[in-house]
């Protein structure tokens, strides 16, 4: 059934108003509805949703039509559904217990913050049938920890089977209270980041439902479908959502009704607030229509539009070029109000973005997180990989990318210091960061480089940590995996990953299947070091000797056997001893250089603790390095990597006390500015 027919028939169903049979006439308010495009998903889980915002109660009372169809090979009896607002109903939720050991102030949280979900009405509609109560029988599950306490999980035991192939509709009736923020949705003020708001149905797989509890350290995973969404909200605030604005209606109650569609997203988020900047441009693409960018702005941020529009340009000019373009008509970039906690969210056509009154030009404030939340259209929207189980499969990729865009379009990035509770930054112009410096998370990563094995179902995660490995661990590895190929073949097969498995959910091993098939070469041994394991590499120089080629004992065979107290032959012997002091085992190269300028280089395969290396040579050893390219970037400890003959005594405290007295410098220089 076309997507637009089936929408008709929700909005019929549900009571609402069907589709006009003349749209009005189009305004720059109310653009004309994009032109009806193939199917590029299964579009099983379709939604036509109403909803209507009391800002005065924080409330939020809507209905929805699911129209769902199997895609599994299996029959399935039960339905699942996501009630993700009771996370924050109270402190027993496993996302607040989750989270409580990361931050246990949470639970202190003011009665006003608090917010749920709650149901009111779900039926399922049978074709040419009475409509059936299944309310009654749904009861909360906790499918991951057995927490009796949690309700972000509802099955729902339908009266008849739904064979594999066959399409249901059901209707859901609910209100909510939209909490103060306590993790990517909700309001302050009179700013909302409405998102994960909606009941929500889980993905039916061959081997069972796929409804992973909310938990503190994921995201999400849903199927693709087609939004028809009404929203209605106070007359006069600005509504922003997941796909295109196709109608705006004023109501007789002093409130406006806008309606947004989409066809083939996995989910469906929006914001509004009365003091928007609304800005508008549009970005070309090759071989494509250009994409409608919509921006809406805080006010004390209005300096900063054309820095948000330059790095939304700049991630959809480089994915497009780099994997493929975009697909759809517009995107949507809202920079949330200040303390919403709401920043950096990404949401098909629709991302947060988070920026700071004063962000200094030369900075990656607010570039950085536009970078990264665009560029998640692709892998999170497109591709959508199931991010509760593998969430590296989005989120560090996106942090890889995201880190080459910045550098290849907005260097030099200078590294800034923040102060007065991370408001006033100072700007240090004489360190520019890179990838190497900021972009792979490293030092983010070092600390909890062996608390979780990456292949562990992401939501198993340890809370505190968790972002250290899908984060930093995963850029660490694609960046060594680059240094390993070359950017072009790894842009190569990520471009063909992306090309093979968009809209389809891929999984961990469908991304290595595709670099071992498009490098030529089998990299299972490095997934299995950075994937399959928790260990933490770490190589370094052990000892380094350079001496004179002189040997003391019997020299000479028998006959002409003499002791020689010093056999002196011409030039120097130079042993240097590389030890693996970490469990991750890597091939690394193994350096000297001498003083007249000359090095030496050997291979070795780093999978004993320890290898000797030895040459003699006419100039005496002046350093050694281990991995002198930076290949391995997944070394936990730089550090130890060279040794150097022969210092001089006060180099390295010299070296420090001058960056000290500099930071103590700054620091004075910045208090005295405000005294």
């Amino acid at each position: 059934m076309p997507a637009r027919s089936a929408v008709v028939i929700a909005l019929l169903i549900l009571g609402g108003t069907a589709l006009p049979a003349q749209p009005p006439a189009p305004t720059a308010a109310a653009p004309r509805p994009a032109a009806a495009v193939a199917a590029r998903s299964p579009r099983n889980a379709s939604y036509a949703i109403t909803a209507r915002l009391d800002p005065s109660s924080r409330s939020l009372t809507g209905d929805e039509l699911l129209t769902w169809r199997n895609t599994s090979a299996r029959a399935t009896s039960t339905l699942q559904f996501h009630l993700y607002y009771n996370a924050w109903r109270n402190s027993r939720s496993t996302w607040m217990r989750e989270r409580a050991l990361k931050d246990p102030r949470l639970a202190r949280r003011p009665e006003r913050d608090w917010g749920w979900i709650d149901l009111t009405g779900l039926r399922v509609i049978p074709r040419g049938g009475t409509p059936i109560d299944l309310l009654s029988r749904a009861q909360f599950i906790a499918p991951d920890d057995g927490n009796r306490d949690d309700r972000t999980v509802l099955e729902v035991p339908l009266p008849k089977a739904v064979a594999p192939g066959e399409t249901i509709n059901v209707q859901i009736a609910w209100t909510s209270r939209i909490p103060r923020t306590f993790d990517r949705t909700g309001t302050i003020g009179d700013f909302y980041l409405v998102a994960q708001w909606f009941p929500k149905i889980g993905v039916l797989e061959d081997t069972g439902w796929n409804t992973h509890q909310f938990h503190s350290a994921t995201e999400f995973f849903a199927d693709f479908g087609s939004y028809d969404v009404r929203l209605t909200v106070p007359r006069g605030w600005t509504v922003g959502a997941t796909g295109t604005e196709r109608e705006r209606r004023d109501e007789p109650d002093g409130t406006t009704t806008h309606r947004y569609a989409e066809d083939d997203v996995h989910d469906f988020a929006w914001s509004t607030s009365p003091h928007f900047l609304e800005h508008t441009t549009t970005v070309e693409q090759a071989g494509r229509s250009p994409v409608r960018l919509r921006l809406l702005l805080q006010r004390e941020h209005a300096g900063q539009m054309d820095r948000h529009v330059a790095a939304a340009r700049a991630t959809l000019k480089s994915y497009g070029a780099w994997f493929g373009p975009y697909p759809y008509d517009q995107l949507t970039i809202v920079d949330p109000a200040w303390q919403s906690n709401t920043g950096g969210m990404e949401y098909p056509t629709l991302v947060t973005a988070g920026s700071r009154w004063i962000a200094p030009r030369g900075t990656a404030t607010p570039e950085s997180v536009v970078v990264h939340e665009v560029g998640h259209q692709f892998f999170y929207g497109i591709v959508a990989s199931n991010e509760f189980e593998h969430a590296w499969m989005d989120e560090g990729l996106g942090n890889y990318i995201e880190a080459r865009v910045l550098e290849e379009t907005f260097q030099p990035e200078y590294y800034s210091k923040r102060y007065f509770g991370d408001f006033v930054p100072w700007v240090f112009r004489d360190f520019a960061l890179g990838r190497l410096t900021g972009g792979d998370r490293m030092a983010g990563y070092r600390p909890d480089a062996t608390t979780d094995v990456p292949s562990t179902p992401t939501w198993r995660y340890w809370p505190v940590s968790a972002g250290a490995i899908t984060y930093g661990k995963t850029a660490l590895w694609l960046h060594t995996l680059e240094r390993m190929v070359g950017w072009p073949t790894l842009r190569r097969a990520i471009a063909t990953y992306y090309a093979r498995w968009a809209f389809k959910h891929p999984a961990p091993e469908d991304f290595f299947t595709v670099v071992n098939e498009v490098t030529g070469r089998n990299y299972t041994w490095f997934f299995d070091q950075v994937y399959r394991s928790s260990g933490a590499f770490d190589y370094g120089i052990q000892t380094l000797l350079t001496e004179p080629d002189t040997a003391r004992g019997y020299m000479g065979d028998a006959g002409a056997r003499r002791f020689a107290a010093a056999d002196r032959r011409d030039g120097y012997r130079t042993s240097v001893v590389v030890r693996r002091l970490g469990e991750g085992l890597f091939p690394v190269d193994v350096r000297v250089v001498f003083e007249s300028g000359e090095e030496k280089r050997w291979q070795w395969d780093g999978r004993d603790r320890w290898k000797r290396f030895d040459v003699v040579t006419a100039s005496r050893a002046a350093y050694a390095q281990v991995d002198p390219d930076r290949v391995l970037l997944l070394d936990v400890n730089v550090t130890n990597n060279s040794l150097t003959l022969a210092p001089r005594a006060d180099a390295a405290a010299r070296r420090w006390s001058l960056a000290w007295l500099v930071w103590l410098q700054d620091h004075l220089l910045t208090y005295g500015f405000f005294v």
